[in-house]
This record gives C-alpha cells, structure tokens and sequence, in this order.
C-alpha cells in the first residue's frame, strides 16, 4: 500500500483520526480532510508523521463541488490522485420533526450525502485509471434503525448505504470496491459525560454490554481498503456490539 494514497474526510478527530492513524501504519499516504478545525487535522497529521508516516491536511467543505474539486487537486499534486477514499465528514443536529428547521435538514443531507457523493465521484477516475480503488462509507447504526429525534441524521446514513451499493455495482468490474460500515455508540469525549442513568440505558441495548472503541472502527475500515478485501463489495458492516443482531 507504500505507493497509495489514502484521503480520510473529517479527520480532525474521533473516527477520521483513528482511521488515518490506522491506514498511514500500512504505509499509506494520508491526506487529512478538514472543514473547519484545521487545528485538529494538523494535531492527526503530526501524530501520522511522529509515528513514521507521511500525511497532509487539506480544508474543504464537502458539500461545495468547487472546494471538492480543489481538495483532490491539492493532494494529487502532493503525492497523487487519491486511490483510497473514507467518507467520513459528517454533522448532525437533533430534534423532533415538528419543529426541525428544513435548512439544518437539507445541511446534514448536504454535507452527509451529497459531500460523499461527490468527493466519491472526484475519487472515481483516478480509481478507474489504475483500476484499483477502495471506498468506505462512514455510515451509522442509525441507518439501520431509526431514532426519535434524529430523524434527519438517520436519513442521511441510511441514504450512505443505498449509495455505496449502487457504486459497488457499477465500479466492482473495474478492481474498484465500496463498502459501508455502521458504527454504534462508540466511546468518546461526549458519551463519557452522559449521566450514569443515560449511560446505563445505552448499555442496556447493547449485548456487548459496553461502547465501543474508535480503534475498533478504524479496525474495520482498515480491512475493507485492504488487498484482503478485495471481495467485499456492495457489504455493510454493524460495528455496534450487536446492538441490531
């Protein structure tokens, strides 16, 4: 993977983080994509780079086809066009349909949805030219389930699934696959200052009778852009305890 790059969006921290950690030890080139914390990419890019790997950041608003089409022009002229592609920039805002602004549901569609789409479609030709790609969907548990409260988050995700099957039918002949993974509650800095009550509610869904890790989901995006992935295709992975066994 020495001579591949890698571009991991929203990679400022939790899951965009621990992934181009994880992909960067095997030996990929990382191109760390940012919105707005550019403090926080350039912190994943020191870390990629004291570990002996070689990273980038690079600002961008997804869902801006301008600033999408500057992106991969910017990391293509730093190492090449990006052959390995985590979308994993994402926002959310919740609250009961009833009184949910339509400009924050069109802005999580926006930046959830069409930013993986085009940034996918960006990564595309160069996938095609070497007739090898890999593209991974950060999708969620709350694509597979809904959630009161949620409603416009949870149609994003489910939106991600329908899109990564539908590219992995159309590129799957050209070497390229696209996959999808399902994180469930995963351990963070805003899981760890829930109340013991909400915590142990949580708890209670998941038969794993705990949260996960954002190691564990690096994990699985670490072998769906692997060689010994080359066979999944079209797959959605539940990383979520076994929370919607």
């Amino acid at each position: 993977m020495t001579d591949r790059v890698a571009l991991v969006t929203g990679a400022s921290g939790g899951i965009g983080r621990a992934t181009a950690l994880a992909l960067a030890e095997d030996g990929l080139r990382v191109a760390c994509g940012y919105h707005s914390d550019d403090a926080g990419a350039k912190e994943t890019v020191r870390l990629i780079e004291e570990a002996g790997g070689t990273a980038t950041s690079v600002g961008a608003d997804v869902a801006d086809e301008v600033d999408v089409k500057e992106m991969f022009h910017q990391i293509t002229s730093w190492s090449g066009p990006p052959l390995v592609l985590v979308n994993n920039a994402g926002v959310n805002r919740d609250g009961l349909t009833v009184k949910y602004p339509r400009a924050d549901f069109e802005r999580i569609l926006e930046v959830n949805v069409t930013g993986s789409f085009l940034c996918s479609r960006a990564a595309l030709s160069g996938m095609m030219r070497a007739r090898w790609g890999r593209i991974v969907m950060v999708s969620s548990v709350l694509g597979l389930r809904g959630n009161a409260g949620q409603a416009a988050y949870s149609a994003s995700k489910s939106a991600l699934l329908g899109l990564a099957r539908s590219l992995a039918r159309e590129y799957g002949s050209r070497g390229i696959t696209v996959n999808a993974v399902c994180p469930g509650y995963i351990h963070t800095d805003m899981t760890a200052s829930l109340p013991q009550k909400a915590r142990g509610r949580l708890l209670d869904e998941i038969p794993a009778g705990r949260l996960g890790t954002l190691d564990e989901v690096a994990a699985a995006i670490r072998f769906l852009v692997s060689e010994r992935a080359s066979y999944v295709n079209g797959a959605v992975l539940s990383i979520d305890g076994g929370m919607t066994a």
